[in-house]
């Protein structure tokens, strides 16, 4: 990388905080943080509590590295925060956060522009107790969480019940209000976008069941298949999508846009699901991973997500 930072920059990184993905967000904050002072930086780490405003007014931050994932640090809320008190910050802004958090916003963003989507609808989750919302398979999922939090497969085996059972575990239990969507069977692939660059695709394979929490920050649970074994139209039409989706959405910073492609209808079969505005910087994430697969350190890519904060 030809253009690096000032070595005197003092840098907070937000990690942490309550949301589902809290024990991630700490990983993604510490691996962040440690690069940075590799790269000469003064950082401050920053557990976020509901004191952090106050915290930021005292520590003054030249920038802030947001590794927060979930809500409220990936939701708008703290990005509205440090508008307000004038502090640039990693990642995309107040408005693009409030709608790439939410799966039926983002659609309204992308599918008029003709970036394929599974079409479902919000449903009440006390009706899936009555009759399913879509032909199984489908899945449901929550409106607003990531890393695939609270994402339940309802199969034609009636593995929840047939209908949904009221006391059986699943996303019902915890939010009044579902995502019903047509379950894709085929591949999960994955494309990254850095400043203005679609970096690759990445194929994930579990070794047992979908790609869900545990899959995706178990080592060893899904295999990470960098750059995928699919042909090149797919290929280049996964790097269309994202970062058209990337550009779309006003996403800044880094992204990573996930997809299930059905691998019998060529690219007819190829969906975005959703695009993540923070996506995770674990050593199992896919955004250092495609980075370093096109030469990019994880302490270079850290530089560059806060260059282009400031």
């Amino acid at each position: 990388m030809t253009d690096i930072l000032p070595k005197n920059l003092h840098i907070a990184v937000l990690m942490g905080g309550w949301s589902a993905e809290r024990e991630v967000s700490l990983t993604s904050g510490n691996g962040v943080a440690d690069a940075l002072e590799k790269n000469g930086h003064k950082v401050t780490r920053i557990d976020m509590d509901r004191n952090l405003a106050m915290v930021l007014d005292n520590v003054r931050p030249d920038v802030v590295f947001n590794a927060l994932h979930g809500c409220p640090g990936e939701d708008g809320a703290v990005q509205g925060m440090l508008d307000l008190m004038q502090i640039p910050y990693t990642h995309s802004g107040m408005v693009t956060s409030v709608i790439a958090i939410d799966k039926e916003l983002t659609k309204q963003q992308l599918v008029p522009a003709g970036i394929r989507m599974p079409i479902g609808k919000m449903v009440k989750s006390a009706d899936v107790f009555k009759a399913d919302p879509l032909p199984r398979p489908y899945v449901l999922k929550p409106l607003n969480e990531g890393s695939s939090v609270g994402v339940a497969i309802v199969t034609d085996q009636g593995n929840y019940g047939n209908p949904i059972g009221r006391d059986v575990t699943g996303p019902w239990q915890e939010f009044e209000e579902l995502l019903a969507e047509p379950f894709i069977k085929g591949r999960e692939l994955t494309t990254a976008v850095v400043g203005d660059k679609a970096l690759c695709v990445t194929e994930l394979r579990t070794k047992d069941g979908f790609y869900d929490y545990d899959a995706k920050y178990t080592e060893g649970l899904t295999e990470h298949i960098c750059p995928a074994d699919i042909p090149a139209d797919i290929a280049e039409l996964c790097l269309d999508y994202a970062l058209r989706a990337h550009q779309i959405l006003g996403c800044k910073g880094t992204s990573r846009t996930d997809f299930r492609w059905d691998d019998e209808l060529g690219t007819d079969g190829l969906f975005v699901l959703e695009t993540n505005t923070q996506p995770g910087m674990t050593p199992l994430s896919l955004v250092p991973e495609q980075a370093r697969q096109v030469g990019i350190s994880y302490e270079e890519l850290v530089e560059m997500i806060v260059k282009e904060a400031l």
